[in-house]
Order: C-alpha cells, then structure tokens, then sequence
C-alpha cells in the first residue's frame, strides 16, 4: 500500500498504524516522489493526501488514472467540498476528512481492498454475506449496446472493452441487479460504499457521473428527489 502525505508526523503515525493491522506500507513525502514509486512497484491501494508540494493528491490521482485502476483513498485536512469533488472527479473511490481515526481509516481501506478483490476475483476476502456466483447464477446481462459478463466481471459497450474501477464495476453490478428500479443513495451507499453510517452521498454522485462518461449520460437515469436507476 502507498501512502503519499507532506507532514511527517501524520506520515508515520498512519504508516505505523496501518503496518500493526498488517498492511505492508511505502511512503511518500510529495506527488512526484509518490508517482515515480507508483510506477516502480505494485501497490494494493492508494492513500493520497489532497494537498501536497510539487504535484498535489488531485494530480497525482489523475496521473495514476492514466494507467492503472487501482483503488484510490483521498484525505484532506480541510472537507472542503471543492477538495472532495475534484478528488473524486479526478478518479479517486472514497475520501477521509483529517483528522482520522485509525479505525475509521481503516474500515475504507478494507472495503475499497474487499471491491477490487471481489472484481478481480471474488473469494475469502469478500463482505461477510456476499458469495461469489456459482455457474449457474453466473451469467452476461445485456441492456442494449451494453454487456455486463458477471463471471468474468467483463463490461463491453457496443462489442469494446470498458475500463472500470472496482468502486465503479460494483456500483453498475448493482444497477445491473435492480434495472428499471429507482436505488437511493442511501441504499447504495450501504451496498456499495459499505457504509454502516450516513456517508457523503457525493461520492455516489460523483461515480454515476464517471460511469456516464464511460458507458454514455442517457444509460443511468436521475430520479429526482429519490436516486438512480439504470434503464432497460
């Protein structure tokens, strides 16, 4: 796991914390140090403050996008909601405000780490509940010009591959799951986001937007005043 953050003492508290839950870590001071560890090793996740010298969190997301998918932690010191929304515009899956507990954090690193497992290949670290699918339930959901393949966690518009996050590909699982049906934010904030409190629903409004990008603005319908859902 890559942690990029400017001030030291927070550095090596979270590195220190994060190690005694058994996360192996690797640490930046600023952007571009963070970005050439980046592209020299394989990470798990990232955490990236928002604010940093040279190249800030917010670049660096957008840098990392360029080629990878991996999952993406923002913090930032301030919760200023300019800072949130260009960090997850940028790409970025989830955010935490500073200061942080430690559990807190690390409750977002587990269910950011359990999406990417359950994308690439679902298993023993998935959600307790939530089972991989056998053959049988296994199966390729088509909406138009849009293929989900469920077993092979495939997503192709129009016969071309589409790139996804693992934050992103489970949130359309779950409009795959329900078409037709209005989910709220709440609802998916639970089942996606996996939080057991009231989260910040920008972060799901913020992810309906990537996944329009990708896969076009008409496919996820705004129900106003209740929430999403994917047309037939």
């Amino acid at each position: 796991m890559l942690l990029v953050e400017d001030d030291d003492l927070m550095r090596r508290s979270f590195t220190v914390a994060l190690e005694r839950y058994g996360y192996e870590m690797k640490a930046a001071a600023d952007g571009l140090t963070g970005l050439d560890l980046f592209r020299d090793e394989s990470f798990d996740l990232l955490i990236l403050d928002v604010m940093l010298p040279g190249l800030d969190g917010i670049g660096l997301c957008r840098r990392v996008r360029e080629t990878s998918l991996v999952p993406v932690l923002m913090m930032s010191a301030r919760g200023d909601g300019l800072d949130v929304v260009a960090g997850l515009e940028a790409g970025a899956d989830d955010y935490v405000v500073k200061p942080v507990d430690t559990y807190v954090l690390v409750a977002r690193i587990r269910s950011l780490l359990r999406r990417a497992t359950y994308s690439a290949a679902p298993g023993p670290e998935q959600a307790a509940g939530e089972k991989p699918p056998s053959e049988s339930e296994a199966e390729v959901l088509v909406f138009g010009d849009l293929t989900i393949d469920t077993a092979g966690m495939e997503v192709s518009l129009s016969g071309s591959p589409v790139a996804l996050t693992p934050t992103e590909l489970k949130l359309l699982l779950e409009f795959a799951a329900h078409p037709g049906v209005v989910l709220e934010r709440h609802t998916l904030l639970r089942n996606v986001w996996e939080y057991g409190w009231d989260g910040d629903s920008r972060v799901v409004d913020l992810c309906v937007q990537r996944l329009r990008k990708k896969l076009g603005r008409e496919r996820i319908e705004t129900v106003r005043g209740f929430g999403y859902k994917l047309r037939r």
